[in-house]
């Protein structure tokens, strides 16, 4: 039978207390599974921090590995009772963290970094994870054993900060060496280029990581344990009590990780949803009941009665906006403009057009950038290139909003009832999905009044 692919993530791992969860969870499938495991919960921003100062300061290095050290050795003290086995696994973790604080100390007599050295610097919060788990599992007789990527041929395109895996090259490599009658404990967020570099997947990435090896081995499911109950109808601390969403296309939760859902990383159902491979939502702090997901993410496509499943937000967008009175007709100006945003890594949302107007859609981190480049081309119809980073993106989700008249008119209604302005609006470049630009004011409220039309009105 084949294995399940089991992501525990930062939020599983917030305090000591936190593991005992996991090892329940772990105990409660009959058979060796394959654990994918983040960091703890907040040492990825802490290396992100380190990174940045180790620049400045060369004291960083050893006050970074001290900490990691400090961190890591009070949760095993509260597991280990053995004291040959607390030494040997904090002498493991002790390797990891003497060259991370090589890697630092370098960086602090540089004074720089490279891409693949900044890369390969934050994945130890991972790689320290994976040997911290499998030394617990291993103290309570339960088989495991650390499956670094660069052992296991986990390939990637070696793209720095952002890699995707190549399953071409992986898969054979990675099936074979996870297809052990025992517990493989993996760190998430990275792979290896071609060329031996560490190559992170993107932030949140252990996701994706996951995903890509469950695609591998050819999983039975990718189970992902998370603190939360699921996917829902909308975000709990806005909603009071949201509809909790048993199942999902690929798409559909693809769409509502893309616009603000945080359950799960856009990117996760990529390697996955041409396998057929589900991905099982459940909750940690429940009754660990493996067999009981909360939301089940799958090929099989279900109408729901209202049509929407979900209603989401994001704050992370923002609007680059190119004025003009024959912008919208002139050839080659978004030509121009992609081209130089391609060049310095910037992703494109969405572009909304007309005559006299274009704007484009972009992460509101990249706002400044972008200004910046596109103000230096020679577009002679822009009059003015201007930002707009006071709004906000509400996204509705679900089967079926493409081809069912009346959704949208819902929509704008519910909106207008409660006196909020839909600044821009897209529908039909997904099937699946249709989203407004709203004040950043006017988001809650937004959120708030089209759950209510859909999910509360009977």
């Amino acid at each position: 039978m084949p294995k399940t692919v089991v992501k525990f993530g930062g939020s599983n791992l917030k305090s000591k207390e936190d593991i005992g969860r996991i090892i329940q969870v772990v105990k409660n499938y009959r058979d060796p599974v394959v654990i994918v495991i983040s960091a703890f919960y907040g040492v990825t921003n802490y290396l992100i921090d380190a990174l940045e100062k180790a620049r400045h300061d060369e004291s960083v290095a050893k006050i970074t590995t001290a900490y990691l050290l400090r961190l890591k050795r009070e949760a095993l003290e509260l597991y280990f009772a053995d004291q040959h086995q607390l030494t040997k696994i904090s002498a493991e973790i002790g390797i990891q963290l003497n060259e991370l604080e090589r890697f630092l100390q370098g960086i602090a007599l540089t004074g720089d970094a490279s891409a693949a050295l900044e890369d390969h610097v934050l994945s130890y919060g991972e790689r320290i994870s994976a040997i911290f788990l499998t030394g617990i599992l291993a103290s309570l007789g339960i088989e495991a054993r650390v499956a670094l990527p660069e052992s296991i041929g986990l390939v990637t395109d070696g793209d720095f900060g952002s890699a995707s895996v190549d399953f071409v090259k992986s898969t054979a490599s990675v099936r074979e060496a996870l297809s052990g009658d025992y517990i493989s404990v993996i760190p998430g967020y990275y792979g290896l280029s071609l060329e031996g570099k560490t190559t992170l997947f993107g932030r949140g990435g252990s996701d994706y990581a996951a995903a890509a090896i469950a695609r591998c081995i050819g999983a039975q499911s990718l189970d992902i344990w998370k603190d939360v109950n699921g996917f829902l109808s909308a975000d709990p601390k806005i909603i009071e009590n949201p509809v909790p969403i048993l199942q999902l296309t690929y798409n559909e939760a693809a769409e509502l990780a893309y616009f603000g859902a945080k359950i799960l990383h856009p990117r996760t159902v990529e390697p996955l949803s041409a396998a057929h491979i589900p991905i099982r939502i459940f909750n940690i702090t429940g009754d660990a009941d493996v067999s009981k997901p909360l939301t089940v993410i799958c090929a099989e496509k279900v109408v729901s009665k209202g049509i929407l499943k979900s209603v989401t937000f994001s704050e992370d967008f923002g609007i680059l906006k190119l004025k003009g009175s024959g912008v919208g007709a002139k050839p080659g100006i978004l030509a121009k403009v992609t081209t130089a945003l391609h060049g310095a890594g910037i992703n494109i949302s969405s572009v909304l057009t007309s005559q006299i107007s274009i704007n484009i859609l972009i992460a509101k981190k990249d706002l400044s950038i972008a200004y910046t480049l596109v103000s230096a081309i020679d577009l002679s119809v822009v009059a003015k290139v201007q930002i707009i980073d006071d709004i906000s993106v509400v996204a509705v989700v679900g089967n079926g909003i493409a081809e069912n008249y009346g959704v949208a008119a819902r929509i704008f209604t519910a909106l207008a009832r409660n006196g909020i302005n839909v600044l821009m609006s897209c529908s039909g470049a997904s099937p699946i999905v249709s989203y407004f630009l709203v004040k950043s004011t006017d988001c809650i409220a937004a959120v708030k009044s089209i759950h209510h039309e859909f999910f509360e009105t009977f």
